[in-house]
């Protein structure tokens, strides 16, 4: 009897691995789809409907290379799990052939040898790494070009995750970009020995600064030069703003300024100070600006508290509302005390926050002051 049973549940059990592809969960062919692709995809657990859903038009060509890219990610250490992932959020990857990875991974190796890092890249950024085979002359030119100017490997493998267009696209264009920040660095007072730490450090924050138009940042420090600041202090802005100086322009600059001026109640001088104080309200919208101004005034702030910490303009209002409800719960007055407290990031204001309540449990003893007796 028990053999009977056991001999029967084996016959299940390959039954169920038997399972055709069209009575498979979400593997069922729709029109015109590559059977062979569906079949491997289910076979490496990838979310076929997602690709359906947002890239259906991959599963109808042919050639396609599914097991050849899931060979190459787990060979360079990537789990069934990540593979899977890598292959649902860009499915065009398995449109590479086996020549074009192959070629890719020689490539990315060249900046980044370390495997494991490697396919942390890839999971994050697919879609840099599987690129057209067209673009491969264009990348190598453009690491050669980066290696030359003694960049940090990190930095140039970041530049490649991050904005491969700026890779995908001729040398020259990089050239002449990266030539007018060195060029305005230095116009600006910057000290050459520094140049390779500034710019390694402005293309980390910003990498998509190597896509924009050199006449742009120059146009922009032009602007400011025009406003009043000198060239140290556009030094300063340039470097405080990561290179988004050049996703400005002297219209929306002008008006923001305007509407700042005119909203804080400052002179020139005034503002141009608290503009170097907090070169975000550069690029800030005039929209924006009044949300957090109105927020800032109806939760009981001044505007001369502002003005000394205008950095605070930088968080949203649902932000400095969660944060002064925190500190008030806490008895910490906003409307006495400095904003600093609610300042930076998350972390920033937890450490903040965390030193106002170790001192309300603390108070500090004051040696001079008389003792109190029980009358």
């Amino acid at each position: 009897m028990l053999r009977l049973i056991a001999a029967s549940l084996c016959l299940q059990c390959q039954h169920v691995r038997a399972l055709p592809l069209n009575l498979r969960p979400y593997a069922t062919l729709s029109s015109a789809e590559n059977r062979q692709t569906v079949e491997a995809l289910y076979e490496l657990s990838v979310d076929i409907q997602k690709i359906r859903k947002l890239k259906g038009w991959v599963l109808h060509q042919n050639p396609a290379y599914v097991n050849e890219v899931a060979d190459m990610l787990k060979d360079m250490g990537a789990s069934g799990p990540i593979i899977a992932q890598v292959l649902a959020l860009y499915p065009e990857a398995f449109l590479c052939t086996p020549e074009q990875m192959q070629g890719q991974r020689e490539l990315w190796m060249s900046v980044c040898p370390n495997q494991k890092e490697m396919i942390g890249i890839i999971e994050k950024f697919p879609a840099s790494f599987f690129t057209s085979s067209s673009h491969h002359a264009n990348q190598r030119n453009n690491i050669a070009f980066f290696q030359s100017l003694h960049l940090n490997k990190r930095i140039i493998t970041k530049l490649m995750a991050s904005a491969p267009q700026s890779f995908s696209r001729p040398v020259r264009q990089n050239e002449v970009m990266v030539c007018t920040l060195q060029q305005a660095y230095l116009e600006l007072g910057g000290e050459e020995a520094n140049m390779k730490i500034w710019l390694q450090k402005l293309l980390s924050q910003n990498p998509f600064v190597l896509l924009k138009p050199p006449d742009v940042l120059r146009q922009n420090l032009l602007f400011l030069k025009d406003k009043g600041f000198t060239t140290a202090e556009l030094l300063h802005l340039l470097s405080k703003l990561r290179g988004f100086v050049t996703e400005l322009n002297p219209d929306s600059m002008c008006q923001t300024l305007a509407y700042s001026q005119d909203t804080l109640g400052c002179s020139e001088t005034e503002l141009r100070a608290i503009i170097l104080n907090c070169p975000a309200l550069l690029y800030y919208p005039e929209a924006v600006l009044a949300e957090r101004f109105k927020g800032l005034l109806s939760a009981g702030v001044s505007m001369s508290q502002i003005i000394e910490t205008p950095t605070v303009l930088e968080l949203t209002t649902q932000i400095v509302h969660h944060r002064i409800q925190r500190l008030r719960a806490h008895g910490y007055d906003i409307r006495t005390g400095s904003l600093e407290v609610l300042n930076g990031t998350k972390k920033d204001f937890e450490m903040s926050y965390g030193k106002l309540q170790l001192q309300r449990e603390r108070p500090l003893f004051n040696p001079v002051a008389p003792l109190k007796a029980d009358d």
